[in-house]
């Protein structure tokens, strides 16, 4: 349902049996790691909102970015153990798939950590490395301020880093927990992060962010973001990666600010372009390398959420959903 709120108990894990052989052009593939993303929320209403995404199909097997291992090749451009990725890998132990629908993974660009192809090194880490270059204005030695919601995510722990790195002079995080917001400043370089289930986090911003915001990374949306945004400086910029709070309602997609919210965005001249990381995809190997090269000198610290098992990957969702994950949310299909 589009009001929903998504369960363990949403997915089911059948026993099936895929064809013997393999025909031309096809791989037939071991499954290692499958991503847990919460853009996978709109594929389970009938219309996901987004030309790009296809619904979930009942009783048909989900899908989505997925690692594994070649164990048989009829495609010219792949061999048996070559490492292969896909953002509609289906979420199945053994696959028979399309070697023409296959990205071929080299380890040794991520120390041999074939997960973050599918995090820090994958969709999540282009999306906030190009938001932030596409829709952030970032400029090294312009002193700007920049706030990032669900900021302990798989995409907003990395955003605040790459802020950095691309020039941000300040870095202040909003996150869940008291655990998170020590992560954040602790391990991760951001200078203050705010629970916002503690305290006023308008207050707390305003103490923080004593110039005022610059940048705002945002992945949640509704109230947060309404706080956000209050406290913005003229021609400022918006990077709408997500809307996590709005994703469980029946709203348009990006939500519509509240009136006195929407006054403030034009009226600062504050910009808030919805951002599809697809739409860069011309860019997406030189940034993909770049995002490795800051992995080996150590200046992208990873985190990751790991959960063992086909057959717990409903749970992870449901947990993903809950927000109760640090970092990407991976589960570990098959040794």
């Amino acid at each position: 349902g589009k009001n929903g709120v998504p369960v363990a108990e949403n997915f089911r894990l059948e026993q099936s049996t895929i064809a013997d052989t393999v025909q031309a052009g096809q791989v037939r593939v071991k499954t290692l790691y499958l991503s847990v993303d919460p853009y996978m929320r709109c594929r389970m209403n009938e219309d996901t909102g987004s030309d790009y995404l296809q619904p979930w199909q009942l009783s048909e097997v989900a899908d989505g970015g997925g690692i594994g291992v070649v164990e048989e090749s009829k495609h010219n451009n792949l061999a048996k153990g070559d490492f292969v990725t896909s953002f509609t890998w289906p979420w199945q132990t053994v696959a028979i798939l399309d070697g023409s629908s296959l990205q071929k993974l080299v380890p040794q660009l991520v120390n041999g950590r074939l997960s973050y192809f599918l995090g820090a090194a994958g969709i999540t880490g282009l999306t906030a490395l190009l938001g932030i270059r596409e829709k952030g204005h970032v400029a090294a030695g312009a002193n700007q301020t920049m706030v990032v919601s669900g900021a302990a995510g798989a995409c907003g722990s990395l955003a605040g880093q790459i802020g950095r790195l691309e020039g941000c002079s300040r870095l202040v995080g909003i996150a869940g927990t008291d655990e998170k917001c020590s992560i954040l400043v602790q391990e991760m370089g951001f200078d203050a992060a705010i629970n916002y289930k503690k305290g006023d986090v308008a207050k707390q911003l305003r103490e923080l962010c004593p110039g005022g915001v610059d940048v705002y990374f945002d992945n949640v949306g509704g109230d947060i973001s309404d706080t956000v945004i209050s406290q913005m400086n003229q021609n400022s910029h918006i990077i709408l990666c997500g809307q996590i709070s709005q994703y469980n309602k029946d709203v348009p997609y990006p939500p519509p600010l509240p009136p006195d919210i929407e006054k403030i965005q034009k009226e600062r001249n504050i910009t808030r372009e919805r951002f599809l990381v697809l739409n860069y995809m011309d860019k997406q190997e030189a940034s993909v390398l770049q995002l490795c090269q800051w992995i080996q000198e150590g200046k992208l610290k990873v985190r990751e959420t790991v959960v063992e098992g086909l057959a717990n990957i409903g749970a992870a969702f449901q947990s993903m959903m809950s927000g109760g994950n640090i970092g990407k949310q991976i589960v570990s299909v098959s040794k």
